[in-house]
């Protein structure tokens, strides 16, 4: 068996957090760490180098835009792919994401199969949501 990915998972709603690393962690060879702010990713982003960040836009303290922001602009972490996660589905939401440098996007509801393809197809090294394109 290969060695487990590592994932961080960003969101303030602790079911919509235990939904993402439930699925991940079923679904592949995922070992999710949790986080229930922007605040608290900053803080885990350094200790663990992860394949992928999961994270929601809406947040109260440093939302997900800001958190891709922060990534990119790590030394570590730069070349991290980071999925959003959230409601905002129109083109103009999806472009603020590509723009600031997020690797997909998905839309809330969305199946757990789905999120289990899309993170795949990061840790490959595609892209899966069409955010380059």
């Amino acid at each position: 068996m290969s060695e487990a990915r590592q994932i961080l998972v960003v969101d303030d709603s602790a079911a919509t957090r235990g939904f993402l690393a439930t699925t991940l962690e079923g679904g592949g060879p995922y070992r999710v760490t949790q986080a229930n702010s922007g605040f608290d990713a900053l803080r885990l982003l350094p200790r663990t180098r992860y394949d992928v960040v999961v994270s929601d836009v809406n947040m109260p303290d440093i939302n997900g835009l800001e958190l891709v922001r922060f990534v990119r602009e790590s030394h570590q972490n730069h070349a991290t792919p980071v999925l959003l996660v959230t409601t905002e589905g129109r083109a103009a939401d999806r472009e603020r994401g590509r723009k600031i440098g997020a690797s997909g996007y998905l839309v809330k509801p969305f199946s757990g199969d789905e999120l289990l393809r899309v993170v795949a197809e990061l840790i490959a090294g595609r892209d899966p949501t069409g955010m380059t394109g």
